[in-house]
């Protein structure tokens, strides 16, 4: 993004609470387009399996690397492409921004890059351009990540400008202003659009007056009040070593490495000083209904998740790929769309956060066959729920995951270094991935089967985002 000013790469930013439905059409997918998509579906597992033992090699020598000041991160040295990337994450997102401040740490990730140290905005922009590097920050419910991707040869400037916007962030207040400008531009447009409303309700619906019920872009009362003091208190709170997790990809060797973690984070305080949050059980056997005179209706349903590590985690990740988390295979893509044409998209997901854990199924579709499509949905997690997959689908489901782990994960140095930080921040050890295809083989069948009946069987939350549906909380 060389030349771009900083204002105009600032993200948009959107409520994770959950997976939103797609508004589309749904298609009347012909059977020749199935078999096509069939042979195309099986032309990339054919080329996935080709490709995957270079992909995995590559990801499978990971270094774990000490700096002399203690900091810790996990090295995959690469010289293929004159690149480095590091990636990180302090512990401690959204989640901290207290009553009345709501949007305070998405307002401070859009400002790392806007001036730190001796240098100002624009400053700080020429020489970030100037060494070549991209830098981004970002918020979650949990965490403050950071990226970075440099040139090897210019490794050095690069590096020094991510110490400066790591430790010494300016927060100025014209910057704060235009910034804040832009989210509340955002959360303005927010309050007409179906998905924003609904979104929000949704997550009210679901956690009550926890903070994961908060939108992460605040309120516009609440990002008018953000003071420069505000910024300063939760980057000090938030940046210390004791909550970082490293990962870095690249054309750097581990000596170099450690000299320059020290540099950019060994001056940081030990401890974080963050405010306890609790665990949370999404609310079920809700019906929320967000009315529009739309011709398209989204559906959302959320089910009980199960915590990432559960010993019945594996089990419930292979019955949720069965059940919607398969592209062309799972069995709400073949009910809804592939037999009836009814959506475009139908999927399901586990949704795993610190605090709170969740299955969710969305999809979108024509308002006037809505209710038939929630139906059909609701018919086939019953029947999951009560007979659990075939043996067919098991191992076609388990040859799927093991082999498509590296095409999702792996097929870049940054999406490495992203990849290497999650494993870390799971506490899943540096060799997870060589032990990750032993679980997924390891789940048998009856176990599939008791996690679809004690996730499925619950009576879901359902959301409507479109004209009323009748019966549309009925089983």
């Amino acid at each position: 993004m060389r030349g771009v000013p900083a204002w105009r790469r600032r993200r948009s930013v959107t409520h994770p609470s959950t997976v939103s439905a797609l508004r589309a059409d749904p298609p009347s997918p012909t059977r020749g387009e199935g078999r096509a998509r069939a042979a195309l579906t099986t032309l990339f597992l054919s080329i996935l399996f080709l490709i995957l033992p270079a992909l995995t090699a590559r990801a499978m020598d990971i270094q774990s690397v000490t700096s002399p000041k203690g900091i810790t991160a996990w090295l995959v040295e690469d010289y293929s492409v004159p690149v480095v990337a590091i990636r990180f994450v302090f512990g401690g997102g959204s989640t901290q921004d207290p009553v009345g401040k709501e949007g305070l740490a998405n307002l401070m990730t859009g400002l790392f890059d806007e001036g730190a140290g001796p240098l100002d905005s624009e400053d700080f922009q020429i020489k970030l351009d100037d060494a070549g590097a991209e830098m981004s920050f970002d918020e979650s419910r949990d965490g403050i990540y950071g990226s970075m991707r440099m040139l090897a040869e210019q490794r050095d400037q690069a590096f020094d400008l991510l110490r400066l916007a790591v430790n010494e962030p300016r927060f100025d207040q014209l910057p704060i202003d235009r910034i804040r400008s832009q989210i509340l531009s955002g959360i303005i447009a927010g309050e007409n659009d179906p998905d924003t409303v609904a979104q929000n309700k949704w997550a009210r619906a679901l956690y009550g007056d926890h903070p994961y019920s908060r939108s992460d872009q605040g309120t516009k009362e609440s990002i008018a009040t953000i003071t420069p003091t505000d910024l300063k208190a939760l980057h000090k709170a938030v940046f210390a070593r004791g909550g970082l997790r490293v990962a870095v990809v690249g054309a750097i060797d581990a000596e170099t490495l450690k000299k320059k973690l020290d540099m950019v984070f060994g001056d940081l305080p030990q401890n974080q000083a963050l405010r306890p949050v609790a665990d949370i059980d999404p609310k079920l056997a809700q019906h929320i209904e967000v009315d529009y005179d739309l011709p398209q209706t989204s559906l959302q349903l959320a089910f009980p998740g199960v915590k990432r590590k559960a010993a019945d985690f594996f089990p419930a990740v292979l019955m949720n790929e069965i059940l919607g988390g398969g592209t062309f295979t799972s069995r709400l893509f073949q009910e809804v769309r592939e037999k009836r044409g009814l959506a475009y998209s139908v999927n399901s997901s586990l949704i795993n956060q610190d605090h709170a854990s969740a299955l969710i199924v969305s999809t979108g579709t024509r308002s006037d066959r809505a209710a038939e499509t929630l139906g059909i949905v609701r018919d086939v997690v019953k029947r999951l729920a009560e007979e659990g997959p075939t043996e067919a689908e098991l191992a076609a489901t388990k040859k799927y995951m093991i082999g498509a782990y590296a095409i999702n994960n792996l097929d870049s140095s940054s999406a490495i270094a992203a990849t290497l930080v999650e494993l870390q921040l799971d506490d899943l050890g540096i060799d997870y991935m060589q032990r990750r295809a032993g679980y997924i083989n390891a789940v048998t069948l009856d176990q599939v089967k008791a996690a679809a009946k004690k996730l499925l069987t619950a009576e879901p939350t359902i959301m409507v985002i479109g004209p009323k549906l009748a019966g549309a909380g009925k089983g």
